[in-house]
C-alpha cells in the first residue's frame, strides 16, 4: 500500500477520534463553551489509538486490503479505550469513570469501524474494479 493511502487512513482515523470527542461533548451539551477542554478527551484517545492499534496491524496493507480483516481496528480501539480513559483520567488529576470507559471504548471502536469500512469500499474494493 503507498504512503498516500496510509497518509488518508491516519488522518481520517485522527478525524473520527475527533468527531468522536465532539459527539461526546454534544452528547452533554458542553460543545458550544467546551473549547479547549475537549483537547483532554481527544489527545488521550489519539495517544492511546497510536500506542495499541500498530501491535494488532491496523495499517499492514495485506491486512487492509482483505474485508474479513475489518474487526482488527474495532477491537484495537476496545483495547485502546481504558488506555485513553486512564490517561485523560491522569492529565486531569480525577477519577476514571467505569462507564465513560466503557462508552468512549464502544462508541470510538464503532465510529472506527464505519471509517474503516468506508476506507475498505472507496479505496480498495473501487480501486480493484477501477485500477
Amino acid at each position: 500500500m503507498n504512503t498516500r493511502r496510509v497518509t488518508i487512513l491516519i488522518a481520517g482515523d485522527i478525524i473520527t477520534l475527533g468527531l468522536v470527542t465532539a459527539y461526546g461533548f454534544t452528547s452533554h451539551n458542553e460543545l458550544g463553551s467546551a473549547g479547549w477542554r475537549m483537547l483532554t478527551t481527544f489527545l488521550p484517545l489519539v495517544v492511546a489509538w497510536i500506542l495499541v492499534s500498530p501491535h494488532l496491524g491496523v495499517f499492514e496493507a495485506a491486512r487492509l486490503s482483505d474485508f474479513r480483516q475489518l474487526w482488527r481496528p474495532f477491537w484495537a480501539m476496545v483495547l485502546a479505550g481504558p488506555l485513553a480513559a486512564w490517561l485523560r483520567g491522569a492529565w486531569l488529576k480525577t477519577s476514571i469513570v467505569p462507564l465513560f470507559v466503557l462508552i468512549i471504548s464502544g462508541v470510538s471502536a464503532l465510529a472506527l469501524l464505519a471509517w474503516r469500512f468506508l476506507f475498505w469500499l472507496i479505496f480498495i474494493r473501487l480501486r480493484k474494479g477501477y485500477g
